[in-house]
């Protein structure tokens, strides 16, 4: 176990200790405020097998999803990166993404969030009507695992990392959020809901679940 690095989180919401593994983040131990670190190692031992298995997984995942150097996916497609010194925001120009010299990594996020907003809004537009709903709201958001949200009162709200996988895994991810705004829950309805509309949904579903957590940008952006 010596030669395993994880960190120790106490959360005041945690009930229960819980292990999480994420490709870039690496190990984290997620114990309550009274749990002691000796509980940490001794979940950590007990879940060995388990951690070790995920991180081979996410190493595999990180692999499949690498981009060229010097480029960024974009939903299937490979961007080339071009730096300029004189430019304050990142700007696309066919197959080649211009960005800043200066603050990159945070104008290339600000392009992605942006894009997301014009690549989901119409596709959830279409999505609802053929449902023959309406939502009342769209955001974007950064959360790292979770792609997508519906509330009672139709606000939706998806991550802007979508804008990082193959294009079919967005739009299984607007219908799915679509169809909750008929069906709220995960039932056998709702499922038939969903392959009305997209047929092949288990597909972009698998990938999402094998590949969601390695959808990062590379660092050198």
């Amino acid at each position: 176990m010596d030669d395993l690095e994880y960190t120790i989180r106490r959360s005041p919401r945690a009930r229960r200790i819980r292990v999480k593994v994420d490709p870039y983040d690496g190990v984290e131990v997620v114990i309550p405020q009274r749990a002691t670190k000796r509980e940490a190692q001794a979940a950590i031992k007990e879940l060995r097998p388990w951690i070790d298995r995920r991180l081979a997984e996410a190493h595999r995942a990180k692999e499949r999803l690498s981009s060229p150097p010097g480029t960024v996916p974009f939903l299937g497609a490979h961007l080339r990166l071009h730096y300029d010194e004189s430019r304050t925001r990142a700007h696309r120009k066919q197959d080649e993404l211009h960005l800043p010299a200066t603050d990159a990594a945070r104008a290339l996020e600000r392009w992605y969030r942006t894009q997301a907003k014009h690549e989901i809004a119409p596709r959830l537009d279409r999505a609802t009507q053929a449902l023959g709903k309406r939502h009342t709201s769209l955001a974007i958001r950064s959360q790292r695992t979770r792609w997508g949200s519906c509330s009672s009162t139709g606000a939706m709200s998806f991550n802007w990392r979508l804008m990082l996988a193959p294009e079919p895994v967005l739009d299984y991810v607007v219908w799915h959020e679509a169809c909750h705004l008929v069906v709220m829950d995960h039932s056998k309805r709702f499922w038939s809901l969903v392959e009305r509309h997209v047929p092949d949904y288990r597909e972009p579903r698998s990938w999402l679940r094998h590949n969601g957590a390695a959808l990062v940008l590379p660092t050198a952006a």
